[in-house]
């Protein structure tokens, strides 16, 4: 259990900086354009890395654990959000798919309009 909370650490906090990093290069103007392209290229990341699982048994659980909860988890949590709707579609749970895209959109948006308007 330590080693994977560790690895998961590890993982996270190179994707959050790995983050920062292209968030910097890449800047944002009138589109939060480094946001949109993190979020696309985490949830191509996880896609792969997830695939790849599933074809190589023999593929570690640490280096999984590490790559996709961790790396991808601190670069983007949209990458799990696609993840998790892919799953979903995949197992034929096409309404539950559009309920948890649709109210987590919705939702989040209302949570941080709710944080903005509790302080200010």
């Amino acid at each position: 259990m330590i080693r994977n909370i560790l690895l998961i650490g590890l993982g996270g906090a190179m994707g959050s900086i790995l983050r920062f990093f292209i968030g910097s290069w890449i800047g944002t103007k009138n589109f939060p354009l480094s946001t949109f392209l993190i979020n696309v290229a985490g949830s191509f990341i996880i896609g792969l890395v997830s695939a790849y699982c599933l074809k190589n048994e023999s593929f570690s659980s640490n280096w999984k654990l590490f790559l996709t909860v961790g790396l991808c988890g601190g670069f983007t949590t949209f990458s799990t959000f696609s993840l998790e709707n892919l799953q979903l579609i995949q197992n034929g749970k096409f309404a539950m798919a559009a309920f948890y895209t649709a109210t987590s959109f919705l939702l989040g948006i209302l949570a941080v309009w709710a944080g903005f308007k509790l302080l200010n």
